[in-house]
Formats: structure tokens, sequence, C-alpha cells
């Protein structure tokens, strides 16, 4: 797959060394091109972008609250096709906060209504911009500063909420997960997202050097790892179908992805044989 060369997120951003979120976008705007309307919660990516009075868009580009960017992105998908502009692609991105936590009612009903647009979460798997707080989205064992490791706490407690499979059970025409460290993979979804007749969602993985604690010269051995291991699973469910779109040739043990990451570091080998465990459920309920 031949990846153009057009930059539609200009380079000079905020972002941190090594963001994977500038990544995703990059790719995504790349799959979709010029002709697009991007709509932005708050987070990350809005902060580190458009820093007033400059910004990194170079189409044009909504930024909403925390919360309601699946309703800003279906006025703006319902007036483009009122006015029959119907061959603009409209993307929103979310954090794992707007959208898993904060912004999952009003994308909810977006997705219900049948809205035709493409919705791309970028899941750092906290709140990065303000802290680095546990999201929904956060994975069992991880200390974040709301659940840190400590005496009385062990870190994260809960799993991580499978916000891909709750979108999918709003019977919508595509439901897909990628990885930046697998961009062939991620550019195919976003342009079968952004073809198909109605919603589509695509959970993005996107490591933090920050936030996961790991040199910013690694986010992308730090994606393939997650994928390797099988702690992150890229698949896609087209019009109710199923399909694992890349398997390793052999998984590899869950504690190479973890003992390279800070927020994993306090880990007992119990704990991380636990992990495992979850990781292997996993990975056999959905055919890895």
């Amino acid at each position: 797959m031949k990846i153009p060369e057009e930059e539609l997120l200009a380079p000079g951003h905020r972002g941190c060394a090594g963001c994977g979120a500038s990544i995703g976008v990059r790719l995504a705007l790349k799959a979709l091109g010029k002709n697009t309307v991007a709509i932005s919660a708050t987070g990350c990516l809005e902060v580190m972008t458009t820093p007033y009075p400059e910004t990194a868009w170079e189409i044009p580009w909504i930024h909403v609250a925390f919360e309601n960017a699946g309703a800003v992105a279906s006025g703006v998908e319902s007036a483009l096709r009122i006015q029959g502009k119907d061959d603009v692609n409209v993307v929103a991105f979310g954090g794992d906060g707007g959208t898993v936590d904060i912004g999952l009612q009003s994308l909810s009903g977006a997705m219900e209504r049948g809205h035709n647009f493409t919705y791309i979460c970028y899941d750092n798997e906290a709140y990065m911009n303000t802290g680095i707080q546990r999201s929904g989205a956060t994975p069992y064992g991880a200390s974040t500063t709301t659940s840190p490791v400590g005496k009385d706490s062990f870190g994260e407690n809960k799993p991580k909420k499978n916000m891909p499979m709750i979108m999918a059970a709003h019977g919508i025409p595509y439901v897909a997960t990628a990885s930046i460290s697998y961009p062939e993979d991620f550019m195919k979804k976003v342009k079968k997202a952004a073809e198909v007749d109605g919603p589509a969602y695509i959970h993005l993985n996107q490591p933090c050097t920050t936030g996961w604690g790991y040199p910013s010269s690694k986010t992308i051995e730090m994606g393939r790892l997650a994928v390797e291991t099988g702690s992150w699973i890229l698949y896609e469910i087209e019009n109710g179908e199923f399909n694992v779109t890349y398997r390793p040739s052999e998984r590899k043990p869950v504690s190479e992805y973890l003992k390279q990451q800070k927020r994993f570091r306090h880990l007992t080998e119990d704990h991380i044989e636990e992990i495992q465990k979850l990781v292997d459920s996993q990975c056999e309920e959905l055919g890895l």
C-alpha cells in the first residue's frame, strides 16, 4: 500500500517526542485525503495541535467539548448532507477519556441514529493531558495518578472497558481495532470506514511515552509488542462479520510488553502471570 506524501497534519505542533496520537492522525488523514472535515474532542490532540493562534490542521477542523464529539459530528454530517455534499469525509477524533467515559452518551446516540461519519478513538489508556489519571480504558494493573501503586493500592484493579464491542452492539456497519505500529492495516481500515454507508468506529491503540513511561524512541516498538503479545488484537467487524486482520506467527509472553513500561514496573511475577491468563483468555475468545 502506497502511503501519500502529503501531510494534512503539519509538523511543528506541541506533541511530545514520540507522540502516538500525532502518528495516528497523520496516517488517518493520509487515508482520508483533503476532502475531509475533522472534529476533535478536548484532549491531548486538541491541546497540542491548536495553541492559539496557531493550528497544525490543513483541513477544516472543529474543537468541541469532551462530552459531545459524537453530537457535533452528527450535526456536521447532517448539514453537509442537506447541502448535497455527500462526498465529504467527516471524521471525529477522541481520546479514551473523551470516548469510553465522558463522550460515551453522545457517541452512542450518534451511532444509534445512523449518521454517516467515522469516529476514531486514539487510546493511550489514561487521561494523559490532565495528569495521567485512570480512564475506563486503563488496563488492569497499570499505575496512574488516580490508581497509584502503594500500601493500599495495587494499581488499576478493573479490566479495560471493551469499547469496540460496545460499539458493535449498536449494529453499525463497521467496527475495527487498529494500531499506529501497523500503518497499512490502520489506513486500510480508515478507508473502509469512510466508504461504508453509515457510522463507523475505529479504536486505535496509541502508546504514550509520557504516561506509559518508556523512551520516546520506542513508541512504535511498544505498539508492536502490544499486538505481538496479544495484549491488543487487530480485528474488524464488517456488517456483523468478525475477522482478525493480523495474527502473530507466535505470540510473545506478555512480560516482554509489561516490563518495558514504568506504569507496570511494580507488578510481581504473580501479577504478570495473572495478566497473562487474562490475555490468553481474550485471545481464545477472539480466535487469535
